[in-house]
C-alpha cells in the first residue's frame, strides 16, 4: 500500500504546492486589488503594501513552480513576520490572535523549502534543459580529436 502512496508524492507535493501558492496569491490579490471584499493599501505603504506584493508575486511563483524554493522562504518569512509583530502581541495562541492563517502558511511555505517544488513546475523544465546541454557539453569534452 504504501509503495503506491510513495509513487504519488511527488505529484501531491506539487497539487500541495500548486493550491497553497494560489491561495497566497488570492490572499494578496484582494488587499491590492479591492477585489472578493478585501481592503485597498495604498502602493508604498510599509508594512502592508510590500506584504501584499510578496503575497501575490510569491503565491503565484509558487503555484507555478518557479524559483519555487526561493519564492517559499521569502513568503514564508514574510508570514512569520505577519505572526508575530501583528497576531502574537494581540495574544500568544493563534485561535485567540487571528492568526492562524499566517501561521499556517508559513509553516507551509517553509516545507517547500525543503521538499522542492515536486513532480510538475516550471523549474523541471528548466533544471532538464540545464542537465542537458551539461551532458552535452560534457560528450564534446570527452570526445577524442578529429586530426584535420
Amino acid at each position: 500500500m504504501f509503495t503506491h502512496l510513495n509513487r504519488a508524492q511527488p505529484y501531491t507535493l506539487a497539487l500541495f504546492r500548486v493550491v497553497i501558492g494560489f491561495l497566497f496569491a488570492c490572499h494578496g490579490a484582494t488587499s491590492l486589488f479591492h477585489a472578493m471584499g478585501g481592503g485597498n493599501i495604498p502602493a508604498g505603504t510599509w508594512p502592508a503594501w510590500y506584504a501584499t506584493m510578496i503575497q501575490l508575486v510569491g503565491g503565484a511563483l509558487v503555484a507555478l513552480g518557479l524559483g519555487t524554493r526561493i519564492a517559499a522562504l521569502i513568503c514564508s518569512g514574510s508570514m512569520a513576520y505577519a505572526y508575530f509583530n501583528v497576531h502574537q502581541p494581540e495574544s500568544l495562541y493563534p485561535a485567540q490572535n487571528g492568526g492562524e492563517a499566517s501561521a499556517l502558511f508559513c509553516w507551509a511555505f517553509l516545507l517547500l523549502v525543503f521538499t522542492g517544488p515536486g513532480a510538475v513546475a516550471v523549474d523541471r523544465l528548466f533544471s532538464s534543459r540545464a542537465a542537458t546541454a551539461h551532458e552535452e557539453r560534457t560528450a564534446r569534452e570527452k570526445a577524442p580529436a578529429v586530426p584535420a
